[in-house]
């Protein structure tokens, strides 16, 4: 018994003939994980971007950064007042959010369904794997031409190639994480008759949920840089007819606020793929060291 107790106290770094009797059990260190107080968290994550924003407004009051490199807070808070009462900024943000979440919506449902084929059958790997690591090794602004001569500039091209973008980290992240699935619980389940769709939708595609949402975040990161490219070509509103009006002008208040929408569009889809994981999967923050 005394050197089993010994050899457990080795383990968490302390020695018992100091701090336990012989003979005697004591209560482990509790390993669970401490949460920080929500104050303390919020203050932390808020930090960096304040800092940030200090040292922009600091260095624009002071005329150390040029207006022509980069204008100051005040005169972007200007250009949003002035977009905002003529009612242009939430035109050009609903017509961005509507192409964009269509093209999401095509791309993520075809890699979806691409990557749990190809992940859960021999034939559908042999198939669609090849042609799909192809696609995307090709960065999808390189099909812009090609797109243009297919569908024009009008609303066609612009959601495929937002679609394109999307798709290949979803099918990516699916599809690695469909084979991730331990074989076990595959096998069981087959033990209890579950064969075909109701085997994917109700055990694989479970299982590999974290991979699908870490694929969501992603994906909609990437259609953000397909929104910017498709925008810049025939598009009459939007965020990036906004950049191109700005660009042509030579308006860089009006540059430097549609770069601080598509942040916080960022961060908005960021924190809402968040929230999904942390009611979806619950048991990954466990893992985490603070």
């Amino acid at each position: 018994m005394t050197a089993e107790i010994t050899s457990d106290a080795a383990v968490v770094g302390r020695r018992p003939a100091e701090e336990t009797p012989a003979g005697e059990l004591r209560t482990p260190p509790w390993l669970g994980r401490r949460r920080r107080r929500p104050a303390v968290s919020l203050a932390l994550r808020l930090s960096v971007p304040v800092a940030l924003l200090l040292a922009w407004w600091w260095g624009g009051s002071s005329g150390r950064i040029p207006p022509d490199v980069l204008t100051g807070p005040g005169a972007v808070l200007s250009a949003l007042s002035e977009l905002a009462s003529t009612g242009q900024l939430t035109d050009y943000v609903l017509a961005s959010a509507q192409r964009a979440a269509l093209g999401v919506l095509v791309g993520c449902g075809a890699g979806l369904v691409l990557g749990a084929a190809a992940g859960l059958s021999t034939l559908g790997e042999e198939l669609i794997d090849l042609t799909l690591q192809m696609k995307r090794a090709v960065p999808f602004l390189a099909l812009v031409p090609l797109f243009i001569s297919w569908f024009g500039v009008g609303e066609t091209f612009k959601v495929a190639l937002i679609a394109v973008a999307a798709s290949a980290p979803m099918y990516a992240y699916v599809y690695l994480g469909v084979r991730s699935v331990d074989r076990k619980v595959v096998e069981a389940a087959r033990g209890f008759g579950l064969r075909g769709p109701r085997l994917a939708v109700a055990v694989v595609l479970p299982s590999a949920l974290p991979s699908v949402l870490m694929a969501l975040r992603i994906s909609l990161s990437v259609s953000l840089t397909g929104l910017i490219a498709a925008e810049q070509l025939g598009a009459t509103e939007g965020i990036g007819y906004l950049v191109t009006l700005a660009q042509q002008y030579y308006r860089n208040d009006y540059m430097v606020l549609c770069i601080l929408i598509y942040a916080l569009l960022g961060l908005l889809i960021d924190l809402a793929i968040r929230g999904l994981e942390r009611l979806a999967t619950p048991w990954r923050g466990q893992v985490t060291v603070r």
